[in-house]
């Protein structure tokens, strides 16, 4: 049975195309899917993210099986409401989820996972986190609406009474404060997003969300979907789960590197196989690709390099850049190595360049892309 969030009725009076996402009935688009991109990277837009799975532990020992479960270090967590994006690994190095990890307390963390990976993920928290005493409490009673774009700290904290819209405007990067609202009930409001703009992810009451979500629509935040959420996130560089990585796939071949701390005496789960995979030397890499002519590179296609074949992973029509771009996993190499690099589309070979990504920063495209 497809599931639904709060705001499924807002959506539907709104003229959204619904589609099954993980399960989930959820906007695909409001009408032009550009449109909502441009705006998201101009102004501001908004998404349903209630679908997202809020997971609460606590317990005197949650940073000790923290240490455990991710592969970044929560030890760079000190300060209340400092957040941190990481993995979760399986035995063989494989990415069974990728998440966020916000500090609260020293005896309460909070989990931001995957709709789609929802029960694995929770299964897979909860059976290790007996052996530490900690206790794993899924949220529903809570929705997410994200607010992103040049423009959407101005209009979150408009909505906020003085002292707190100057608390959540002072927020830095990847974290996040709690705010208790007169109309919209004690907000979670955290500086972070998945578009490569500046914005923040309100976790909210589910029976304020609409009062939020009106509020938003008023404000002149225009809702945008997940066609939209797609390219940006693809345009900046962010990895999605399921298609760009997965449990056969180690970070380290998944470009998020950057998200593993091999610090000494950690014995993260994962971390054994991906210190022989990298003292073996990694066998594959995640590169971004740029393709001049006209066409669209898609998810499957064959990557075709002078080290070997590959595959797209993530491909799009990139509305910033007008052309299409794309994920792909192909042999380790380097440029000599990868050679003139093609894509086959319906039989065409089809030339692309190399590029390293993020493709989009701040709105403006990466300088030779």
């Amino acid at each position: 049975m497809t599931s639904k969030t709060i705001l499924n009725d807002s959506h539907r009076a709104l003229g959204a195309r619904m589609v099954d996402f993980g399960g989930w009935d959820m906007p695909l688009n409001y009408g032009s899917q550009i449109d909502e991109h441009h705006q998201v990277r101009r102004d501001a837009g908004m998404f349903d993210v209630s679908h997202m799975t809020v997971v609460d532990l606590r317990g005197a020992r949650t940073r000790e099986f923290l240490r455990r479960l991710v592969a970044n270090s929560v030890d760079k967590l000190q300060k209340p409401g400092k957040a941190l994006y990481t993995c979760m690994l399986n035995a063989q190095g494989g990415v069974i989820d990728d998440l966020i990890v916000y500090f609260m307390a020293e005896d309460w963390f909070r989990l931001v996972v995957n709709a789609a990976t929802r029960e694995k993920d929770v299964a897979w928290i909860s059976a290790g986190a007996q052996a530490f005493e900690v206790t794993v409490a899924e949220r529903p009673e809570l929705a997410m609406v994200a607010v992103q774009g040049p423009n959407a700290r101005e209009r979150v904290t408009g909505l906020l009474a003085d002292a707190d819209a100057a608390r959540v405007g002072k927020l830095s990067r990847f974290a996040a404060a709690t705010v208790d609202d007169a109309r919209f009930g004690e907000l979670f409001v955290a500086r972070t997003g998945y578009t490569g703009e500046d914005g923040f992810e309100v976790v909210v009451p589910e029976e304020r969300a609409i009062a939020l979500w009106d509020a938003l629509l008023a404000a002149g935040v225009k809702p945008a979907g997940l066609g939209a959420r797609d390219t940006l996130r693809l345009e900046a560089g962010m990895n999605l789960y399921g298609q760009d990585m997965d449990e056969g796939v180690t970070p380290l071949e998944a470009a998020l590197a950057w998200t593993v701390a091999f610090d000494e005496g950690r014995a993260f789960t994962g971390r054994d196989a991906l210190e022989a995979q990298k003292a073996a030397g990694v066998p594959r890499q995640m590169v971004g690709l740029v393709m001049d002519d006209k066409g669209v590179l898609r998810h499957g296609q064959r990557v075709l390099t002078g080290a070997g074949d590959g595959e797209i992973l993530s491909g799009t029509f990139s509305p910033t850049l007008g052309k299409a771009i794309a994920f792909a996993r192909v042999p380790a190499g380097d440029a000599a190595a990868l050679g003139e690099v093609r894509v086959d589309i319906r039989g065409k070979e089809v030339p692309v360049r190399v590029v390293r990504f993020p493709f989009v920063r701040d709105g403006k495209p990466i300088d030779g892309i």
